[in-house]
């Protein structure tokens, strides 16, 4: 899908553009899929008497604007992850098959390798992102994968043992991601160091780090992708339209290398070396997070992050 140029402008740059990763067909499947989930879940609030029953013509995004105003929880039953904290039997995620093929499609896959080899770890620092207007959320929502994200590095987001990992980031939209609606902004050129960052409202560069001066949107259509380098300083602007925006955080690794994360699970998406070690079947990844989530419900809690607010450059 990327040529040797892209790639040296990947290097150069630290991040990359590119356009049409997932075709119609792979878009209408996710937004099925999530379909049909968003409808369990308005029929449960419903039950609850949070909501008012369902009319036949009720889109997507209208269920999903009675539940952000409702003030009752869409996001982490929509995630591809666990949260950082506060993890029970009963903690909702998502693992489905139209995520599972998006995760090992072919030409994500092939843009990967190009850039970190033919041996792919799927990492499992990954999220979903659906942003509504930024002007609507209620003031305590803080996550950032519901509101604008604080500027940082993917690699400072991890724990330590992944500081020598080689991976990449495809954040991959699933609508037009504009500057209005909060697309991506990214610190163009080759960092090649951590900058130090701190617990803020996320966890963020630290402000004297932050390089606004150096900070460039980058608007994206539905099926493509901005793919960056670990240590490419990266926000998100502000959603100021009228919608929603959704996109994925996919993150891949080369296999054997420390994830970031290792209390969660991660699975071989492509091997030359060894094909048979390749996972093919969605059920077994969800069963992974399912045995995974058992496990940290039943164990002290593992932080994530390594950053703390009192900091030498968070005063």
């Amino acid at each position: 899908m990327i040529t040797d140029q892209d790639v040296e402008l990947f290097n150069r740059q630290g991040y990359l553009i590119v356009e049409s990763l997932l075709d119609q067909t792979m878009l209408d499947a996710i937004q099925a899929e999530y379909s049909v989930l968003m409808d369990k879940l308005y029929d449960g609030w419903w039950r609850e008497g949070k909501v008012p029953a369902a009319t036949g013509d009720m889109s997507f995004w209208q269920k999903l604007d009675h539940a952000y105003k409702g003030g009752f929880d869409w996001y982490q039953p929509f995630d591809i992850s666990l949260p950082h904290a506060d993890i029970s039997n009963e903690t909702l995620m998502h693992f489905g098959p139209a995520v599972f093929q998006m995760a090992t499609h072919k030409n994500i896959l092939d843009t990967v390798e190009k850039l970190i080899g033919p041996e792919i770890t799927s990492n499992p620092i990954q999220h979903v992102r659906i942003k509504p207007l930024e002007r609507a959320v209620d003031k305590s929502e803080i996550r950032a994968h519901v509101v604008a994200t604080d500027w940082h590095q993917d690699k400072g987001v991890t724990l330590e043992e992944a500081d020598n990992t080689d991976f990449v980031t495809v954040w991959l939209a699933i609508t037009d991601a504009t500057v209005e609606n909060g697309c991506l902004q990214v610190a163009s050129g080759a960092f090649d160091k951590m900058l130090p960052h701190c617990s803020k409202v996320q966890t963020g560069i630290a402000d004297a780090f932050i390089p606004t001066g150096n900070a460039t949107p980058t608007p994206v259509k539905a099926g493509g992708a901005v793919i960056f380098h670990p240590l490419t300083p990266h926000a998100s602007l502000i959603n100021k339209s009228d919608g929603y925006r959704w996109s994925f955080d996919l993150r891949y690794n080369v296999t054997g290398q420390p994830t970031g994360r290792s209390h969660f699970p991660e699975f071989v998406a492509r091997s030359k070396a060894d094909p048979q070690s390749e996972l093919k079947d969605w059920r077994i990844w969800k069963k992974m997070w399912e045995d995974t989530r058992h496990r940290l419900a039943h164990s002290e809690h593992i932080e994530q992050h390594r950053w703390n607010s009192d900091g030498p450059h968070c005063a």
